[in-house]
Formats: C-alpha cells, sequence, structure tokens
C-alpha cells in the first residue's frame, strides 16, 4: 500500500502539531502526531508552536482497522 501525502505551510502563529491533525481530518487520528513527527525529521526540535513558513508532510492514506478502535468504549454509568 502506498502511502499518499499532502504539504502543508504554517501560515499563522500558535499551531501545533495536535492541532494541524485536527484542523485537516476533524476528528481523532491516534498515533498521527508520531507519524507526522517520524516523516518530518527535526520537525519536533522546532518547538511545540511550529514556526511560520514550516512546511509539514502529512500522510493520508485511510487509517487502519488498529488505529481506528485503538481505545475501548468507557461508560460513565451502568
Amino acid at each position: 500500500m502506498t502511502t499518499i501525502y499532502e504539504t502543508y505551510t504554517v501560515e499563522s502563529e500558535g499551531l501545533t502539531v495536535s492541532l494541524l491533525v485536527w484542523r485537516r481530518f476533524r476528528q481523532p487520528m491516534f498515533g498521527m502526531v508520531e507519524r507526522i513527527l517520524e516523516i518530518n525529521y527535526g520537525l519536533a526540535e522546532k518547538g511545540i508552536f511550529l514556526p511560520v513558513g514550516t512546511q509539514v508532510m502529512i500522510p493520508v492514506d485511510p487509517p487502519t482497522e488498529r488505529a481506528v478502535n485503538a481505545l475501548p468504549a468507557i461508560q460513565l454509568w451502568d
């Protein structure tokens, strides 16, 4: 399976990798922040807030079955 990537350029201050993932997918993507940090060598050293002008490659392949069901459902009341 070939992974497809999108390149995103940071255009405003205050953007984190986690927020970037949320804005792109509009749902929790378990493990996606870690994947982005692996793909984009040196991105973690830029700090928690990405500098304006930073280019970030984001994998957009469909999530695996394991990633979708990563956490069990929790019931607050019985």
